[in-house]
């Protein structure tokens, strides 16, 4: 009996191997958020006096405190993979809350779509700004975002004179309770009891499913990937890469517009100064994700989980009672670690 030449070729042919370590860094920022949430578990149940973490209201209240990082850091992992960053990102959404609660203080509380269009508007504005000037100006997007997140907050304090500014006159400071806005994000009972969590949860939920089938299946999805790739090779292809970037800069503007909507709902007020240092979580958020700051690779999904273990994070830690600079020294290892982490997501992508 004799074999044919395939079929010795199909013998020796070595068999494929399993790329343990993509998988491991596709299922990374899960592995991770589970690890976090059973570390405070034991943690809380260990040191006395702790108050209780893994219970369904404390749960909650993580849900609705990610919705805002968690929405935010969908626009700034499309400005990640294009290549770029968005170091103005909390000033943008201090700025967006200030204009909201503007425009419900003028109308008595109770134009709370008005508010909340005007509040998207001005961020996806605010972001357009910072695109034309990266691509008219051809400057990098490290340089452009760090002059904005400076002039976007000094703009927030002038347009609130410095000061909180309240969604509803003082003659009637509960006027907004019974509005839609004032329920996107607050106590579940304020939403329907099947929703299991409030609106503004599943508005983070919806618009994670929309940017991760508009990256997966759209042309502007592909040409994302392609300029954070390469942006010299995506212009020898014929991407027009400073329409793209115009288009991903502005798409990104109107997700943090969302994101200052959902944190006025969450607060009840526009605070010029809110969000401060917000900008680290958000991107460490993305980074965390698998989105990689050479560009090219990101992480929908991903991104949402590492909005959570940041909100994780800084709940147990206030659940075990210490101090905010253990907060901070944490949450600024998880960056540098997921920093470390990034030059050989890179290389294997």
């Amino acid at each position: 009996m004799t074999l044919r030449t395939a079929d010795i070729l199909a013998t020796d042919a070595p068999e494929p191997r399993v790329d343990w370590a993509g998988h491991l860094s596709k299922l990374g920022p899960l592995i991770g958020l589970l690890f976090v949430f059973c570390l405070f578990t034991l943690l809380v149940n260990v040191v006395p006096g702790a108050q209780g973490f893994a219970n369904s209201g404390n749960v909650e209240l993580m849900l609705r405190q990610t919705a805002v990082v968690g929405t935010a850091a969908l626009g700034m992992t499309l400005i990640i993979i294009s290549g770029g960053i968005d170091l103005s990102v909390a000033a943008n959404i201090a700025l967006s809350t200030i204009v909201i609660a503007r425009i419900m203080s003028a109308h008595g509380g109770h134009a709370p779509t008005l508010a909340a269009a005007a509040g998207v508007a001005t961020s996806a504005f605010a972001s357009l700004v910072v695109a034309l000037m990266i691509v008219g100006l051809r400057l990098p997007p490290f340089i452009v975002t760090l002059g904005t997140w400076g002039s976007y907050r000094g703009v927030a304090k002038w347009v609130a004179n410095n000061s909180y500014v309240y969604p509803s006159p003082v003659e009637n400071p509960d006027a907004w309770n019974d509005t839609w806005l004032y329920g996107l994000l607050n106590t579940l009972p304020a939403s329907p009891r099947w929703m299991l969590v409030p609106l503004g949860v599943w508005v983070m939920i919806l618009l994670a499913a929309l940017v991760a089938g508009m990256l997966r299946y759209t042309r502007f999805g592909r040409r994302t990937f392609a300029i954070g790739s390469n942006e010299l090779t995506a212009r020898l292809c014929g991407i027009p890469v400073e329409r793209t970037k115009l288009l991903i800069y502005l798409c990104a503007g109107a997700l943090f517009g969302v994101a200052a909507v959902l944190r006025f709902s969450y607060t009840g007020a526009g605070d010029p100064v809110g969000m401060n240092g917000g900008e680290l979580d958000i991107i460490a958020a993305a980074v965390i994700g698998g989105a990689s700051l050479s560009g090219g690779q990101g992480s929908v999904l991903g991104a949402v989980l590492g909005a959570l273990i940041m909100t994780m994070v800084a709940n147990g830690c206030t659940k075990l009672g210490l101090p905010n600079y253990v907060q901070e020294i944490v949450t600024g290892a998880i960056i540098i670690f997921a920093c470390a982490l990034d030059p050989q997501r890179h290389r294997r992508g």
